[in-house]
């Protein structure tokens, strides 16, 4: 591995239809039991999701910078199931359930080998710089209907 490649920073990628995100878990991450806080599992997704439309070829930079607008979770349903503890290699996997003009559902796993720790899913709405839901730009509703 060359250093260029090694200083890349990571992105996850796809199987399929279904988006991939592996991460550590941190101390930082823990509580005094060393055990995920449950916070953190929002934050997990949260990166999953923002790489997962990186990798669709959604450019959420560009559509803050120009004022287009941004994404906002206007709904969360999780379920924690099992505890991850410091040091556990994770995976994130996030599919696309449903789009609609001015917002997306997608179903997200946490997950420590073929177990499921905790599951949510997770509604997020394009909205506009005022803060008033928009239509998503075409382009992006065609990036996730290839993912359904």
């Amino acid at each position: 591995m060359s250093g260029e490649e090694r200083n890349k920073p990571y992105s996850g990628y796809f199987n399929g239809r279904e988006h991939r995100f592996a991460l550590r878990v941190y101390f930082e991450d823990t509580d005094t039991g060393q055990i995920v806080y449950h916070a953190n599992y929002l934050k997990f997704m949260e990166r999953a999701r923002s790489d997962m439309l990186r990798e669709a070829g959604i450019d959420q930079r560009m559509a803050l910078d120009s004022g287009l607008g941004v994404y906002a979770v206007t709904e969360l349903a999780i379920k924690y199931r099992r505890p991850a503890k410091l040091d556990d290699d994770l995976l994130v996997a996030s599919t696309v359930k449903e789009v609609r003009a001015a917002s997306c559902r997608i179903h997200q796993r946490v997950m420590r080998g073929d177990e499921i720790l905790a599951e949510a899913d997770v509604v997020a709405a394009f909205l506009s710089p005022q803060g008033k839901p928009r239509r998503q730009p075409q382009t992006w509703v065609d990036a996730f209907k290839r993912l359904i």
